[in-house]
């Protein structure tokens, strides 16, 4: 409930600061005091867009700020879901600066506006002319049958089911997408495949390949220059191992004469011996080689295979080509076992279509349930709010689709005379019959759910003195369960509240101001007395106001 009230720089308020209590809270007024003012207050705290032309000084911050005991609502999960400190005693603020930046806090917490405007749904409910359309809107309907059919746990539960299957129908639908676009790349990509395949990629063949080539390709000139260095080392008379070998024999004649030719001996033998070893080498050499012209095709058939395979995609290398074969065989497979993993999750889907299903039955087998009781105590209250002619029908039907609720389809149809046809309720109803019904739906919801408090904003307009008071015993009434507010222009109701507050203007240093304030027990006798005489009371005018407090 809405406990206390401040605001600072609005409108044609300087500074406002009131406490409110349980019970019925009159608000009433002259008409242009400023009840509207007092809204439009509220109605920033709870989410409402700023507007810089609503500060009193826009050299000056405005401030709204309201102090709620939300302790009988349960919103701790509510508050968890929004990352905000829970307090029994919550504080909402909203700041407009004079640049013009608005901000919004949650117990000193920054906020944006839809954070307010979720928390404020659970807060504050003003009852305007406005709101009265709600009655119109399927949402709305289907809240009012819900909470007496008390299916909330089952709404949350499909809820929660519809939101899996929303998103595996998503996860199936760009799947087949998926499958559609790839049976477009799968010739193309097996016919890539293939070719990498049947190539025998193996790493480091390519650099094989190139040596091999190149020895092939030039074999008979290898040959020479292999036979002609075979000469050079081995020929008796002028080759170079028979002329290392006299060198190394007068050489041995000098080592016991020094290190040094010790040194040099030592030179000469290692070198005899590598070239030995080359010599042996190129022997070996000699004997390997032999043309062959069918090899050569062979090797040259693969390389040019291969440069092809890699100007084709793009690559240098082979372990880039074994890479891409790699993914080309991953896609293949993954196209291959798209069927499959569809129609996994399409199981999945009729699985979780039947649980929904189930839900949504139950959901709407308790609705059927509650229509007929809830059409009685309608026409009941309506009868004693002067539509004793006022017929409901409310017709609940199955859809073959999930909905964001169910799968019905709700219409509420009102008959507003006798004998008259039943019409959607925006055709059948009046503004004010629209303010009764919905005035009768409040006060049966209240019955059945912990609603916010509710606030009234002239309601009674164009009703009877006779109907006022049936409005106001089923306001206090209502009271048993919350807080209500109403603003009113007639005594019969006024009467009726646990506490009453006035809106007027005062002059203040040739400044005018709207003022609230709460009204003693003899001020409030003489403003019912004005609402039922005029400014100029009579005496019959307080005694007719007594007996209505009484």
């Amino acid at each position: 409930m809405l406990t206390q009230l401040t605001i600072k720089n609005y409108a044609l308020i300087d500074e406002l600061q009131v406490s409110f209590n349980n019970g019925l809270t009159i608000i009433t007024g002259e008409t242009g005091a400023g009840k509207s003012i007092l809204l439009g207050g509220l109605s920033l705290i709870l989410g409402k867009r700023a507007d810089l032309a609503s500060v009193k000084d826009a050299t000056k911050k405005c401030v709204i700020e309201g102090v709620f005991d939300v302790a009988k609502y349960n919103l701790k999960a509510l508050f968890k879901a929004q990352d905000l400190d829970y307090e029994s005693l919550t504080i909402i603020r909203r700041e407009i600066l004079p640049s013009g930046k608005s901000r919004a806090f949650i117990n000193d917490t920054p906020v944006r506006l839809d954070d307010l405007q979720v928390l404020g749904e659970h807060l504050l409910d003003i009852h305007s002319q406005h709101q009265t359309l709600q009655l119109t809107n399927d949402d709305f309907q289907f809240q009012i049958i819900d909470a007496l059919a008390n299916n909330d746990e089952n709404l949350s539960r499909y809820i929660s089911e519809l939101k899996t299957v929303k998103s595996l129908t998503s996860e199936i639908e760009k799947l087949q997408n998926q499958k559609t676009e790839s049976l477009k790349e799968l010739d193309y990509n097996l016919f890539l495949l293939k070719e990498l395949v049947e190539a025998k990629l193996v790493v480091g063949e390519l650099e094989t390949l190139e040596a091999e080539y190149e020895t092939l390709n030039n074999i008979e000139e290898i040959k020479d220059k292999l036979s002609l260095s075979h000469q050079l080392l081995s020929n008796d008379d002028v080759g170079i191992a028979a002329n290392l070998r006299q060198v190394k024999q007068q050489l041995s004649k000098l080592v016991n004469y020094g290190t040094q030719y010790q040194n040099i001996y030592s030179r000469i033998d290692s070198s005899l011996i590598e070239i030995d070893d080359i010599f042996s080498e190129i022997e070996n050499l000699e004997d390997q080689l032999e043309a062959d012209p069918n090899r050569l095709d062979v090797v040259n058939t693969k390389l040019q295979t291969l440069h092809g395979l890699m100007q084709k995609h793009v690559v240098s290398t082979i372990e880039e080509l074994i890479a891409i074969r790699e993914e080309l065989a991953t896609k293949v497979s993954v196209t291959e076992n798209l069927d499959a993993h569809i129609l996994e999750k399409e199981k999945e889907y009729e699985q979780l279509k039947t649980k929904l299903l189930a839900i949504s039955k139950t959901i709407h087998t308790n609705r059927s349930k509650v229509i007929p009781k809830l059409i009685k105590q309608l026409e009941s209250i309506l009868e004693t709010l002067g539509m004793p002619n006022a017929k409901f029908k409310i017709e609940l039907k199955t859809s073959k689709s999930f909905l964001s609720n169910g799968t019905d389809e709700l219409q509420f149809l009102l008959s507003a005379n006798k004998g008259g046809q039943f019409n959607d309720l925006k055709k059948s109803a009046s503004g004010g019959e629209l303010s009764r019904i919905m005035l009768a739906i409040k006060y049966i919801l209240s019955n059945y759910t912990q609603l916010p408090t509710i606030m009234f904003d002239e309601i009674d307009t164009g009703v009877s003195g006779e109907i006022s008071n049936k409005m106001a015993s089923i306001m206090q009434d209502m009271c048993k369960a919350m807080q209500v507010f109403t603003i009113t222009h007639l005594p019969q109701i006024a009467a009726k509240g646990d506490h009453h507050f006035k809106v007027y203007k005062e002059d203040i240093n040739e400044v005018t101001q709207t003022q609230l304030k709460k009204l003693a027990p003899e001020e409030r006798i003489v403003e019912i007395a004005q609402m039922l005489g005029g400014v100029n009371v009579s005496n019959s005018a307080l005694e007719h106001a007594k007996q209505l407090l009484n």
